[in-house]
């Protein structure tokens, strides 16, 4: 396309901001708190209208505990492999935080609970695929969107679902908000939680304290240890985060327990740290120490395959007369699990904006005809590698 076609691109989805805007705001008024699988439901049944209008068929995976998840599909049966949406409902507000700090507009913020993170994408998504249809420009190749209910809280519900789906795409887009540069997210890293348990000997510490081993003390030890760990220059932090132990002022501890929270950029250097913790050895006499891993998101690693992708998009936003940076995240999403596959993947594909998890959550009015541009664009554009 022409730098002039593209340009009116922009302006076509400029002309319809205020309906994105309006379903931006629908969408943000279902209050959908992960652990509140009612309320995330009745916004699914919403959404699933709403893809249903568009075509699209849909798959339902039901869930217990969670809201249940979504997949709808376009050309289902047309030649090729998807590309896919990654989209989550759910958020991190409780029922009632509409009624203290409803949606609302402030000149171009469009603000509230849930509107950045991520239910303005949701509303950019679907207004995508509508104006493709409106100009009769619907690509023909498979288009799907993933819509789970629990990221908020680890995607642990929805893991296998977003792995199945991710190993028959040939893209991953991943519809977390823009980077802070305005950008895409092009590393994410990696998150893994570990416990360190120490076992001493309780004894009084007055009468004999010499009997005791105090498991505090060997604690301060493994946290130095631990410590020792981090690898900052290569974008590794090994933190101890919590800590207990102890039972009372005249009592040598028996118990004490450490958290840590590793993060990291490789997968190379999760399996470092995670052999060298498991690894630690007591350092007083009749110790023991424990180490149990208590959960781990892959790294989103900037590797060869994001290059190119990224690369990909770039030249495509080129054309719309705009440059598109890169950046990186210290917190995780889904795109975190698919690029882990080997899956192409692009993440922070959604408007601009602040305030995720936060009370002041916004989102830019105007960056949203450019990003849906960019998304419309990359849709009839994108080619996958030989």
């Amino acid at each position: 396309m022409s730098v002039q076609t593209q340009h009116a691109l922009i302006d076509f989805y400029h002309a319809r901001l205020s309906a994105i805007v309006n379903l931006v705001s629908d969408l943000a008024n279902f209050e959908t708190p992960t652990t509140d699988k009612a309320a995330v439901d009745a916004l699914g049944a919403f959404v699933r209208q709403k893809v249903e209008a568009l075509g699209a068929q849909v798959t339902v995976f039901p869930r217990q505990a969670v809201g249940d998840i979504l997949l709808a599909k376009w050309n289902a049966q047309a030649s090729g492999k998807p590309i896919v949406f990654f989209m989550h409902l759910d958020t991190v507000w409780q029922l009632g935080t509409l009624a203290q700090r409803p949606v609302h507009v402030e000149g171009d913020r469009l603000i509230g609970p849930g509107t950045w993170d991520m239910k303005a994408s949701i509303g950019v998504v679907l207004s995508v695929l509508a104006g493709l249809q409106e100009r009769g420009a619907f690509p023909n190749r498979p288009i799907w969107a993933l819509f789970t209910t629990d990221e908020e809280t680890g995607s642990l519900h929805s893991w296998e679902i977003i792995e199945e789906v991710a190993r028959q795409a040939g893209l991953c887009l991943v519809m977390e908000f823009a980077a802070t540069n305005g950008g895409i997210k092009t590393w994410r890293k990696g998150i893994a939680n570990y416990q360190v348990s120490v076992i001493g000997k309780a004894s009084h510490a007055g009468n004999a304290p010499e009997k005791g081993v105090n498991a505090v003390v060997e604690l301060a030890h493994q946290i130095l240890r631990i410590t020792e760990l981090n690898r900052l220059d290569l974008g590794t932090s090994v933190s101890v985060t919590v800590i207990q132990g102890g039972t009372a002022t005249n009592v040598i501890p028996e118990r004490a327990v450490a958290q840590v929270d590793v993060r990291f950029k490789t997968q190379a250097e999760a399996e470092r740290v995670h052999q060298a913790l498991v690894s630690l050895t007591p350092v007083l006499n009749g110790a023991r120490v424990e180490v149990t891993q208590r959960g781990q998101r892959p790294p989103m690693e900037r590797d060869a395959t994001m290059i190119r992708s990224y690369e990909q998009l770039k030249a495509i936003v080129a054309e719309l007369g705009m440059e598109l940076p890169e950046e990186g995240s210290g917190g995780g999403s889904d795109g975190n699990i698919t690029a882990a596959l080997g899956i192409p993947t692009l993440d922070g594909l959604g408007p601009l904006g602040e305030g995720a998890h936060a009370a002041h959550e916004q989102v830019l009015i105007s960056s949203i005809p450019a990003r849906a541009a960019m998304l419309d664009a990359l849709l009839r554009q994108w080619r996958f590698e030989e």
